[in-house]
């Protein structure tokens, strides 16, 4: 299978700067009660578990864009298995670090701690990060409906879902074929999917590790959809129709956050079709949003993005651990914590992008095109 690249979308690489920063905040401000839902930074934090929505679209949206046109090299040997590589290359390697970072860690806590320690996974009621949920995790289906609860670096989850999305993604590329109705009747088809799903859960689309497998595929479905809307009106686009396009799809989202809804119910669709609109309102480029998007500081952020999200576990249980021992008090001082947190899993991320991430996706890459000349040869 080719490997060539389309151009790509400053605006995206950027925007995915905010939804691991989100979920950070999401994660530790809601589990220790620091935000009131009442309050005005209730809503978007509460309803930071929905920014995983904007990354199953943007991989439907990314995915699609870049295959659409090569959907015909899937029917070749192999090419399916180049496929899968290519993306394993670059979703395994921090899953494996991060996983592993997970087990020292508790190995650690528990030789510096005898009397035990309760971490966020594991407790004396549901000892769940096993070494069977250990191997779930190492083989990429913890969350395909197999275990009873998220265990080790449990955000893991999503790549999880992001595993199975390759494996079936040959089926979303050929049903992508088509114009702007195959688009729309795709998107229309993902938000229904997202309906049902919410309206009997309970706790709206906070779907994890039971079900988590069909909210990722209906958040594919409508990138999908949003990929072939994008192909057939990209050239009719211009600066003015997308600024309109983004301040419609931000107005959208303030709404969804603060008017829509409690968190945690099926009022989690309005919100979750608001994230995938702005994939949309960003992927031509263009408008005021996009420019601020295309910053320097933002594409930073957005290439250390997926590394942000995956490390942020370990500081969590760790802080964790820390406040058994000590919490800061109420007030400003309080909020320190987790800005604290948040700078912390920045730089993590960085790390473990710079040192971990990029070389050795870059490395499998070289070995698997290597691999390909020698069995060409």
């Amino acid at each position: 299978m080719t490997t060539g690249r389309r151009a790509e979308i400053k605006a995206l690489s950027g925007a995915r700067a905010l939804p691991p920063l989100m979920i950070v905040f999401y994660h530790f401000c809601t589990f220790h009660h620091y935000v009131p839902a009442a309050s005005i930074l209730g809503p978007p934090i509460t309803k930071g578990y929905l920014w995983v929505e904007f990354f199953f679209a943007l991989s439907g949206f990314v995915l699609v864009r870049v295959y659409a046109s090569r959907a015909s090299e899937f029917r070749r040997p192999g090419a399916y298995f180049s496929f899968l590589k290519l993306r394993l290359a670059r979703l395994y390697p921090i899953h494996l670090a991060t996983l592993l970072s997970i087990l020292a860690l508790m190995g650690a806590l528990r030789a510096f701690d005898p009397a035990g320690y309760a971490s966020i996974y594991q407790g004396p009621h549901a000892p769940l990060n096993t070494w069977t949920t250990f191997a779930a995790n190492l083989f990429l289906v913890q969350a395909w409906n197999i275990v009873p609860d998220l265990t080790w670096n449990s955000v893991a989850w999503f790549v999880s879902v992001e595993f199975l999305l390759c494996l079936v993604f040959p089926v979303f590329l050929l049903v992508s074929r088509g114009g702007a109705g195959k688009g729309v009747v795709l998107i229309a088809g993902g938000i229904a999917w997202l309906i049902l799903l919410a309206v009997p859960s309970h706790v709206g689309l906070d779907i994890t590790f039971d079900n988590g497998i069909f909210r990722g595929m209906a958040g594919f479905a409508v990138g999908a959809g949003m990929a072939i809307l994008h192909r057939t009106a990209a050239e009719r686009m211009t600066e003015r129709l997308c600024s309109a396009a983004q301040m419609a799809a931000v107005a959208f989202l303030f709404w969804a956050l603060y008017f829509s809804g409690p968190d945690h119910t099926p009022a989690d669709v309005w919100t979750a079709a608001a994230l995938d609109s702005l994939v949309l309102a960003l992927a031509f480029d263009k408008g005021f949003l996009a420019r601020a998007f295309a910053q320097p500081a933002l594409l930073k952020l957005g290439e250390w993005s997926y590394s942000i999200y995956m490390g942020q576990m370990f500081w969590l249980q760790l802080a964790r651990y820390a406040e058994q021992r000590q919490s800061l008090s109420a007030g400003v001082l309080h909020w320190l914590e987790p800005l604290a947190l948040l700078l912390v899993c920045i730089v993590w991320g960085a790390v473990l992008a710079i040192f971990v991430e990029q070389p050795a996706n870059a490395r499998l890459r070289k070995l698997f095109a290597q691999r390909k000349l020698t069995r060409s040869a």
